[in-house]
């Protein structure tokens, strides 16, 4: 996979996970992208982990939105802020 369709690729998942995900997501078109790039990361270990394998490798795009989902879930939950006093 080229440079290039890796970022477009990436771009296109983040914004596919930013629509799946509930709630309001407020990320800009770079921090867009970088979720998407890591969600291929994430998918494609998580594709090869049900191989059987232990290996990092790019994902393709359903891969791709599957990890930048679990990420956007794990930032929100992150960031979440407690509503107790």
């Amino acid at each position: 996979m080229g440079f290039i369709s890796l970022l477009l690729v990436g771009f296109l998942a983040g914004l596919v996970a930013r629509l799946l995900v509930p709630g309001r997501v407020r990320l800009g078109w770079f921090a867009t992208l970088s979720v998407g790039v890591a969600g291929s990361l994430v998918g494609g270990f998580l594709g090869k982990l049900l191989e059987g394998k232990l290996e990092f490798s790019m994902a393709g795009i359903f891969g791709s939105v599957v990890g930048a989902v679990l990420i956007l879930l794990t930032y929100q939950t992150a960031t979440a802020r407690s509503t107790t006093a």
